[in-house]
């Protein structure tokens, strides 16, 4: 079973980054099974399409407007992502909500959807995130490691 790990995101918007930033730590600190892709799809929209081929389940990383406290993590599932995206954090949603959208009509959307996201608190032009959601990505890596695990799939530490 085919599995992608897609982190999304602006690395120059502040909280925009996180999706991001998880992948980018995740990677750095763990060896996956070869099953699982992990990717760094940053604002690539429409253009992540050929990494959805052949995809059974996909678990999407990013900043996600909740209304709720700025830091706070969620947790969404199949048909509840899209409707999530409706409200756009930043120009990159759209291209998630598209990507999805448009995989579906190919008759290639993942069988499995989960998103993990956290309340952006700004999205302005900085390279450096808000206090709030920067005390959240360990706790946000944590909960992508279990969903993965979850799915039979075990990370393996790097030695330092």
């Amino acid at each position: 079973m085919r599995t992608l790990l897609l982190g999304i995101g602006n690395t120059l918007m502040n909280d925009d980054a996180a999706g991001v930033l998880v992948i980018q730590n995740l990677a750095a600190k763990f060896f996956f099974p070869e099953e699982l892709t992990v990717l760094d799809g940053g604002t690539l929209g429409l253009d992540l399409l050929p990494y959805l081929e052949g995809v059974d389940r996909l678990l999407v990383v990013d900043a996600v407007e909740t209304g709720g406290p700025v830091g706070s993590i969620i947790r969404m599932t199949g048909d509840d992502i899209p409707l999530a995206l409706a409200t756009k954090v930043s120009p990159h949603q759209m291209g998630l909500k598209d990507l999805l959208l448009v995989a579906d009509l190919q008759g290639y959307a993942p069988k499995e959807m989960v998103l993990w996201g956290v309340q952006p608190g700004s999205i302005e032009m900085d390279i450096e995130l808000t206090p709030e959601v920067a005390a959240s990505i360990e706790l946000l890596e944590g909960k992508v490691l279990a969903e993965l695990a979850a799915w039979g799939i075990t990370a393996t530490p790097k030695s330092n």
